[in-house]
């Protein structure tokens, strides 16, 4: 059988990048029973509450890092972006990592391989290179936003650009990878952030090159240029870059507690509902909210919302009547089961905020989105599935929640009814698009030669380390 061989993974912070990392880390260990993993996971109640209700693979071991107390940290940052706050809470668990590291490796039971670390957490390759463990890094977003993050840092390193005055600019750059020129109002707001965020982003864009590997949640088919310019052998390179995706958890939530709402779609038509949902940080001003309503009102169309603001489910905002005038066209509930939702064959559209889990969620149903983003690189997310994938028409791709600029309803519902009339052929794109992601996770597909490629490296590496 040979010798035993530990990953420790450290996933980011949030139960989405909980979930990718769980389901990447069954993919390897499932490629090589030499191979376990233990994940260190950052102290957090939805965390505890998703990784203490259900059963893993068996090689798989999830320990729980001590709560930090906030009140004595030196924790600073005048940034109010949320990103920056993840990493710098992140990074504040490097003595934390540190010391669990150290108790593992104390057990023997298994060599360590390697440290795999989320986007999130690539200061935590600093404990990789201090006990001579190769690191590793798993990238939950796309591609494209890997790429982004090389250009970003080559402008900076290399031709000392300061990155934060492309900030409501007219620039557009022509990014690696990319079929068109990215303008400057995709960019992600942490890389425009004079407060710390654009630092950061450089930081880590440095760190990323000094890993083994990078292991995507892609798939090469829905990325085929940028795939085509990692493999572009020049003497600046990254390190290794592969795709292994779609990696995804269609049962996350118990079907039973969402009964009614698979019973609403299954009384629907086939392709006819819009599903509009905008993850679990997605919420909107009342304003927006009222003219979202308007726009479905006014398109007729069937129709599945899940509306949430701030962090709770809040109808107060909806206009005076909707719910009575729209009773049995269209449902709005708080939190959805958004995988069951997409796969549900009554789906026609999906109104989304662009986060990476939902476009892999959404290409993977096959069903055609809404771009509306919100934060984080959704903006460019969204860019790419309009503009380099053509699976989704436009909302507006350049929209950020923090300008407080409300879409008006008539823009809401022309996107609604492009998205499910078809516009631009996206329809057929997004089919195109789902028979591409099942063909590269099964049996010589892409996806499944990349992770056999990937694992093949983790052991070679890790014997060359011994």
């Amino acid at each position: 059988m040979g010798e035993e061989l530990e990953l420790i993974f450290i996933p980011g912070p949030g139960i989405g990048h909980i979930v990718s990392a769980i389901e990447v880390g069954k993919l390897i260990v499932n490629e090589d029973s030499r191979l376990s993993i233990t994940y260190l996971l950052i102290n957090d109640p939805v965390v505890r509450e998703y990784t203490n209700s259900r059963q893993f693979h068996p090689r798989l071991r999830l320990l729980n890092l001590p709560e930090l107390d906030e009140a004595s940290s030196d924790f600073q940052t005048k940034s109010k972006l949320p990103e920056v706050k993840s990493k710098e809470k992140v990074d504040r668990q490097k003595p934390l990592v540190r010391e669990a590291v150290v108790g593992i490796m104390a057990t023997k039971e298994a060599r360590v391989a390697g440290l795999v670390v989320d986007m999130f957490c690539l200061a935590m390759t600093d404990v990789a290179d201090e006990f001579s463990i190769p690191a590793y890094l798993f990238f939950a977003s796309g591609a494209g936003f890997l790429s982004l993050m090389e250009f970003m840092r080559r402008l900076t390193d290399e031709h000392r650009a300061d990155i934060t005055e492309f900030r409501d600019s007219g620039e557009k750059f022509y990014v690696p990878g990319f079929v068109n020129p990215v303008p400057a109002t995709v960019l992600p707001a942490v890389m425009l952030d004079k407060d710390g965020g654009s630092a950061a982003v450089t930081s880590a864009a440095r760190q990323i090159r000094k890993v083994r590997g990078i292991f995507i949640n892609t798939f090469q088919e829905l990325e085929p240029k940028l795939f085509q310019s990692f493999s572009i052998s020049n003497e600046d390179k990254l390190p290794p870059v592969y795709a292994v995706g779609p990696v995804l958890n269609f049962q996350t939530s118990p079907e039973s507690k969402y009964s009614d709402v698979i019973e609403f779609l299954d009384q629907q038509p086939r392709k006819s509902v819009v599903f509009l949902c905008f993850g679990s940080l997605g919420s909107f001003s009342e304003a927006q909210v009222k003219q979202q309503a308007a726009a479905l009102e006014s398109t007729g169309r069937r129709f599945l919302w899940s509306l949430r603001r701030g962090k709770q489910s809040d109808f107060s905002a909806l206009p005076e009547g909707f719910l009575e005038r729209t009773k049995g066209v269209g449902r709005v509930i708080g939190w959805a089961p958004q995988a069951a939702v997409l796969a549900h064959p009554a789906v026609g559209g999906f109104v989304s905020h662009c986060g990476w889990n939902s476009i892999l969620e959404s290409v993977s149903c096959g069903v055609p989105m809404a771009a509306w983003p919100l934060y984080a690189e959704q903006q460019m997310n969204a860019f790419q599935v309009v503009e380099e994938v053509g699976v989704a028409v436009e909302v507006r791709v350049d929209y950020r929640r923090e300008s407080g600029v409300v879409v008006g309803a008539e823009e809401i519902a022309a996107a609604i009814e492009g998205m499910m009339e078809g516009e631009k052929g996206v329809r057929e794109r997004a089919e195109e698009m789902r028979e591409r992601s099942s063909g590269a996770v099964v049996d010589g597909g892409s996806s499944r030669m990349f992770l056999a490629r990937l694992v093949r490296d983790i052991l070679d590496n890790a014997n060359a380390s011994a």
